[in-house]
């Protein structure tokens, strides 16, 4: 599940913070702990856009 992916990312690169790793192996989990964090925006948005619709029915 994505909140799954997000927690093991953000522990991923939270431990490479804490042993000092190179900043292009930081820079890299953040940028791809960003795109899950985006894609999971992306899916509630469109969860709430569908749920509405059918509301509104």
């Amino acid at each position: 599940m994505l909140n799954d992916d997000i927690c093991k990312k953000r522990d991923e690169l939270n431990q490479s913070i804490a042993e000092n790793k190179d900043y292009s192996v930081i820079y890299q989990l953040s940028v791809e702990l960003d795109e899950l964090i985006a894609e999971f925006y992306r899916k509630s948005i469109k969860c709430e856009k569908e749920d509405l619709y059918l509301v509104k029915k």
